[in-house]
């Protein structure tokens, strides 16, 4: 009985704080918290949280709870993905629709700025694991419901809704045009080492087209081999938080802690423009202070996010120039230029949303400088750095 009033004293604190009045209004993003990358040359640079649970599965909020969270970080996208086998709460909370964590969702999120995408996680033991289907039209044509146990048992229940075949579960997930992706490739769970290996099941899947992408992030864990499957298959890269508990304990973004995320390079603010960058792999994961994406999309995020600018020469032949970064990231850049600098060393940091001013020894006075970097915490690849060239012209030349 404790345990249930401390719950329900926290849902209905969080409530009144992210949706006090039943105002239309957004709660204010904290500066602090507020997840921001700046939009790209082509795409619109679009945040998405695709793996979070409620209390229709195994998670301990309701679900406008996630909604309030996703405002708070800024998110612009969120997918609440409920187990859809496994429910420990089923015997507290029936709730023969397993669309019903969506449609609250959905609900606390009009008139917000907030996109809520209908998905659910299919759960299995390996080699199927356990893998998200988002973009659905109606979550229970993805499972088979037995009928729940007396006295209700979760792992009794949860035996016999695994009896229905995980392929069955892709391909109807398929029929509603769902993305599909493996989650947490590299538990403990199914790789005791934690390497992933991707079995017969995903791969026949991938190059059916059935299987679209894979979580290289997942809460505090990121996983090398996990990139390296989905550049094997051609899988688009996925960074999710996969919450269960509150986003202020498990992330803590009062203390400079943040979700991991994807980034989706989209065309416009809409939920069918996501589904199409999805589906044509255009993503970076965010990871801590990492940033992980296929070349040609990172690339392109690089660029948007720092620049050179107010180059000049002051008394002598010594350029002066500022570097400002308008992302979130700490960028720590190698120096890979021809020219050193002169009051840093090769390996500088440029703080987020903040501007360096670097001293560049040029030898001579140029009229447009050319500076090349290695992102060292940006990867296009497993243990491969981005590279990134940046260029201003110099004030005064003629």
């Amino acid at each position: 009985m404790k345990n249930t009033s401390i719950t329900v004293f926290f849902l209905s604190l969080f409530t009144s704080i992210s949706f006090g009045h039943g105002t239309a209004s957004d709660p204010p993003a904290d500066r602090d918290r507020k997840i921001t990358f700046p939009d790209t040359a082509e795409y619109k640079t679009l945040v998405l949280d695709l793996h979070t649970h409620t209390v229709f599965s195994d998670g301990h909020v309701w679900p406008r709870i996630r909604v309030g969270e996703a405002l708070r970080d800024g998110l612009d996208g969120l997918a609440i993905t409920d187990h859809l086998e496994f429910q420990p709460h089923l015997e507290d909370i029936p709730h023969p629709d397993r669309n019903r964590a969506y449609l609250d969702a959905k609900s606390a999120a009009k008139g917000k700025s907030l996109l809520v995408i209908p998905g659910v996680e299919i759960t299995r033991r390996a080699p199927a694991s356990h893998m998200n289907a988002i973009f659905i039209e109606d979550a229970n044509l993805l499972f088979r419901a037995p009928v729940p146990p007396e006295p209700f048992s979760s792992r009794v229940y949860t035996r016999k809704a695994e009896e229905w075949p995980p392929q069955l579960a892709v391909e109807a997930a398929n029929e509603q045009g769902a993305f599909v992706f493996w989650n947490h490739p590299f538990w403990t769970s199914d790789f005791p080492e934690g390497i992933p290996r991707i079995p017969e099941f995903h791969q026949k899947n991938a190059k059916a087209g059935l299987l679209h992408g894979i979580e290289i992030a997942n809460g505090r864990n990121y996983s090398e081999e996990a990139f390296q499957i989905a550049l094997d298959y051609n899988l688009t890269l996925l960074g999710v938080s996969d919450v269960h508990n509150l986003i202020d304990w498990d992330y803590e973004p009062h203390k400079g802690g943040h979700r991991p995320v994807t980034l989706v390079l989209a065309k416009e603010r809409t939920s069918e423009s996501i589904k199409e960058a999805l589906f044509d792999r255009r993503t970076v994961v965010w990871f801590k202070n990492s940033l992980m994406g296929r070349s040609q999309h990172l690339g392109p995020l690089l660029e948007a996010s720092l620049s050179l600018h107010d180059a000049s020469y002051g008394d002598g032949e010594i350029l002066n120039v500022s570097m400002t970064n308008t992302s979130d990231a700490d960028f720590h850049l190698r120096n890979k230029s021809k020219y050193n600098f002169y009051r840093h060393t090769s390996v500088i940091t440029i703080g987020q949303h903040s501007t360096e001013k670097i001293m560049v020894k040029t030898g001579t006075k140029i009229g447009r400088a050319e500076l090349d970097f290695e992102v060292l915490n940006a990867f296009t690849a497993p243990l491969q750095t981005a590279t990134l060239k940046l260029v201003t012209g110099v004030e005064g030349d003629d």
